[in-house]
């Protein structure tokens, strides 16, 4: 069963109606946003739109159920973007969906993740209660800032509404530097000496290959003028500090734009996948990992904070996140666990859970 909210007073009104709700946007995660027996699907479709957009003051407040494509179009109209990088646009995603799931892309790697670019919002509670956190202006500001405990929530603590972003100029060129090397160890290696240099990439990802070798991509966005000196002493860099096994090679144009995309769209995944999860992890974890799920397609975004996982049999990976000590969070597939693995802060959770939805009408912490 579904339902579909016309205004702010209607999302009220199906909570204090009680049963077991669902929010939902545009469906681009369905491992999240499949209802079970049970429960409700709010649809969120509906309440969408660019409430207040401020491009002198790089700001946008917008309902949260605008899809991210249409928010992205409006401010690369002003050479702005949000540098979180949320995912999966093209498939529908949504402001809501991505700060309920917490998917930031690639190119979070520079400047942060949703958390670090979100204001406030406007959240209807367990109890039918519309509460605000945080504000429309980038400000310091005191006390638990719940508009942040709200990244990565899954909806589990109430239906967001409303939601406020900074945003930053967008670079006006983006090229990326491709390298291989003989292993996923190496290509680590590679990003820990990167990290001490003083370079600013935008994204850094490592794509271990089927024949044990790993694509090392590096992204870099500035000002057209500037950007062939910048790569050429990535170039050295590589050359000099690292053990690729391949000269670097320079993707520009439509066809580094495409790449990006795909990523980003999940193109990388097979057809045939199970799930696709998100594991958060130390670069220093990537290697336990990778050797723990040598069947599955994977690729560590963020200079290998961020796993990603196309796998076919997610109880095994379950078994697997626990061993290691690691949470994942299941994105695609038919509904089931959301979380596998280790459960952190897992009392937190269930304190604010208490105080904003008592009653548990968005299921359990």
């Amino acid at each position: 069963m579904s339902l579909q909210p016309q205004t702010i007073a209607d999302v009220q009104d199906i909570v204090r109606a009680g049963g077991h709700l669902l929010p939902r946007g545009g469906g681009s995660k369905p491992g999240l946003s499949t209802p079970t027996r049970g429960t409700t699907s709010i649809e969120l479709r509906n309440l969408a739109g660019i409430l207040e957009y401020e491009p002198g003051e790089y700001t946008f407040t917008a309902y949260a159920g605008t899809p991210v494509a249409e928010v992205a179009t409006e401010l690369a109209r002003n050479g702005q973007y949000m540098p979180f990088d949320p995912l999966l646009a093209g498939h529908g995603a949504t402001l809501g969906g991505t700060v309920a799931a917490n998917t930031a892309g690639s190119g979070r790697y520079r400047y942060g993740g949703v958390r670090d670019f979100i204001l406030g919002v406007r959240f209807v509670d367990g109890q039918g209660q519309l509460v605000r956190s945080g504000g429309k202006v980038v400000k310091n500001a005191a006390g638990f800032d719940l508009s942040k405990f709200m990244v990565g929530s899954l909806g589990r603590y109430g239906i967001m509404v409303e939601m406020s972003f900074k945003v930053f100029p967008r670079p006006a060129v983006y090229h990326t530097l491709m390298l291989r090397y003989g292993s996923l160890a190496d290509a680590l290696q590679a990003t820990f000496r990167l990290s001490a240099a003083p370079f600013e990439p935008d994204a850094v990802d490592l794509e271990p290959q089927p024949d044990k070798s790993c694509q090392f991509l590096l992204r870099v966005g500035g000002l057209e003028s500037t950007l062939p000196d910048r790569i050429d002493r990535l170039r050295t860099f590589f050359n000099d500090q690292s053990a690729a096994i391949d000269q670097a090679h320079i993707l520009k144009g439509d066809e580094e734009t495409a790449l990006w995309i795909g990523i980003n769209e999940f193109e990388w995944t097979p057809s045939q996948t199970d799930a696709v999860v998100k594991v958060p992890l130390s670069p220093r974890q990537v290697v336990d990992l990778d050797r723990a799920v040598p069947d599955s397609i994977r690729r560590y975004t963020c200079a290998g904070h961020v796993a990603w996982l196309a796998v076919s049999k997610v109880e095994l990976l379950a078994d697997t996140l626990t061993r290691l000590n690691l949470t994942g969070l299941r994105l695609t597939g038919e509904p089931g666990d959301v979380i596998l693995g280790s459960r952190l802060g897992l009392s937190m959770a269930q304190r604010v859970k208490q105080a904003l939805d008592p009653a548990a009408v968005f299921g359990e912490a």
